[in-house]
């Protein structure tokens, strides 16, 4: 899946997770006490994740979901936005 960040030092930056399921936060064990990246959504296609959208701490849902929209991530991965609250993988 792409992981794509909103805001903070790494904003509109991408990677590649090679993960079944986003972590909640990245980087994972930071260690350093440094605010991290909070999963914000995820795009679901097919029963599964195309892409995990993380938000820096400091970012307003409102303003994560129109930067998202503006960058039309939905789009360009074919995929449905799903709160990370809303997400549960398929059993």
């Amino acid at each position: 899946m792409r992981a794509l960040f909103v805001g903070g030092t790494v904003d509109n930056s991408e990677l590649d997770l090679a993960v079944d399921q986003p972590p909640t936060h990245y980087p994972e064990n930071t260690g350093s006490g440094l605010a991290r990246y909070q999963l914000h959504h995820v795009g679901s296609r097919d029963g599964g994740i195309a892409y995990a959208v993380y938000a820096a701490p400091d970012l307003a849902d409102e303003e994560v979901e129109r930067i998202a929209r503006e960058r039309d991530y939905a789009r360009r991965f074919d995929a449905e936005p799903v709160p990370a609250s809303e997400w549960a993988s398929p059993a």
